[in-house]
Order: C-alpha cells, then structure tokens, then sequence
C-alpha cells in the first residue's frame, strides 16, 4: 500500500477548508493509499513537514492550498522519489490551471486516486526551486503587495494592480541568454515555467513544463492608455501578440525532475 500525505494550509486562498478533511477521508482509495492530513502551522512548515515525509519515504505528498504551499511542498520534493500533488484551494492556483486539474477537490483527489505520475520541469532563482512562474519588477511588486494585504482573491489583486501600476517606475535590467547580454527598461519581466499567474491571467501562453525551456516575458513601460489592452490580452491568450511584450525564450535551468500526478485524457501538454 502506497502512502500518501496531505499538507493543508489553513490559511490559504479564499475558501473555507472545514470539510476537506471529510471530504479526503470520503474520497481517497484507501485500497491503494495509507493516508494522513497535516496541518501548516507558519511559513515554511509545508517544507519542514514535506522533507519529511521525503526522509520517511512517503510516495506522494499533496500540497492543499494555493501556488505559495505548493511552492513550499514542491521544493522539498524535487529528484527525489516522492511525489507531489495538488488540491487547489488558492486564489489564483496557477499551476493547477496550467496543468489542467480539476478545481473541483472531490475530483481533484479522484485524479490522485488514478497514480499517473509525470516528470516536469521547474525553475530555480537564488538557489530556490520555482515551478509556475517568477517575476522581477512590477510582478514581483503587486506579490509582495498582495501578500500584504488582509484579504485574498483575484479582487485584491486586481485593487494592488490599479492602484500602484501607473506609480510604479520600470527600472533597466541587465538579461543575459544563450544569445549574449542585453540591456532593457521593462515595466517587469517574469520567468514562466508554466503559462499563467492563475485565475486564467495567461503571462506566457504557450509555456510547457515539459521541454526544458523557460519563458522569459519582458513588458515594456507603458502608459495608462495602454493598460487595458493589456489586461485583455492577458485572460485572452494573446499577450505575445502586445506590441509592449517582447518573449524570449531559454534553456538556462536546473535539470528537470518533479514527479507529480496528472490526467490522463486532460492533459496540459500532449508531451507530458
């Protein structure tokens, strides 16, 4: 039998976790998986716990909560030959969207049920492992306003955008690929592993977790008038297409190695 722990953060996200619990203990295979839930205590415990589990030789760790757990979970987990597993109870859930999981958790955990693992890639900044997307600039700005703020969701987010996007100042980076070093002004530049921020805002469209590549998105300074466009091209797909977007793409990373449970018929990327 197969073990099996779910991380849950309590605190994540916009919805309540009274039942998840219930509903894991009613859904989970208990024919193939020895279960137990944990509960996150303060930022970094998911680590602690799933490094763990690691050392214990738990076969699939299930981050519950939003793109930050799964961050703190997935860390640990990478080359190792423990899995990791999503229900998404975030904000935005980035990752899971990318991956074409079930936000439902009743089927989320059914797909966990199912044991189709994959290998994926993920990013590393300052020696720290990444696997959705990481920002520099404004992107990395409204992160840390939105971890700030006292309430979660998609609203917020929006709020921190309107409200410190026409103060903020682009800055001048310095970016170096496998075609040399370039000097650019940018608005913000974000790293894409997978294709979106969460809540369907796609920042690089047609990033895959499974070709060893990063997405590296640069947006130019722009104007209030620009703003909108931009806004649309986000939930549209259509960002690269923006004339204040330019993409890059790179092959500079860590090697890949995350395991990780998936559908079979829903597949994010054929290639998967």
């Amino acid at each position: 039998m197969k073990k099996i722990t779910f991380i849950l953060n309590p605190i994540s996200g916009t919805i309540s976790k009274a039942g998840v619990p219930e509903l894991i203990d009613n859904t989970i295979d208990k024919d193939i998986y020895d279960y137990q839930l944990v509960f996150t205590e303060r930022a970094g415990h998911a680590t602690e716990i799933a490094a763990a589990e690691v050392a214990k030789g738990t076969d699939i760790v299930v981050a519950v909560g939003g793109d930050g757990t799964v961050n703190e979970v997935g860390r640990a987990l990478v080359h190792t030959n423990t899995a990791l597993a999503i229900l998404p109870c975030g904000s935005g859930n980035g990752l899971a969207r990318h991956l074409m999981l079930p936000m439902n958790l009743k089927k989320s955990i059914e797909t966990i049920n199912k044991g189709v693992i994959h290998d994926l890639d993920y990013g590393v900044i300052n020696d720290i492992p990444f696997f959705c997307t990481c920002g520099i600039g404004f992107d990395a700005f409204v992160s840390m306003k939105f971890a700030e703020a006292g309430k979660r969701g998609p609203i917020t987010y929006v709020e921190n955008v309107l409200r410190e996007g026409l103060r903020y100042k682009p800055e001048t980076y310095t970016i170096t690929d496998e075609s040399g070093t370039k000097m650019r002004k940018a608005f913000l530049i974000s790293c894409a592993n997978a294709s979106q921020y969460g809540n369907n805002a796609y920042i690089a469209p047609h990033a895959s977790m499974a070709d060893g590549i990063l997405d590296i998105i640069i947006m130019e300074p722009f104007d209030m008038f620009d703003a909108p466009q931009i806004s649309m091209d986000l939930f549209s797909k259509t960002i690269e297409n923006n004339s204040k977007i330019k993409m890059l793409k790179s092959s500079r990373r860590a090697s890949r190695w995350l395991s990780i449970p998936m559908p079979t018929s829903r597949s994010a990327n054929p290639r998967l």
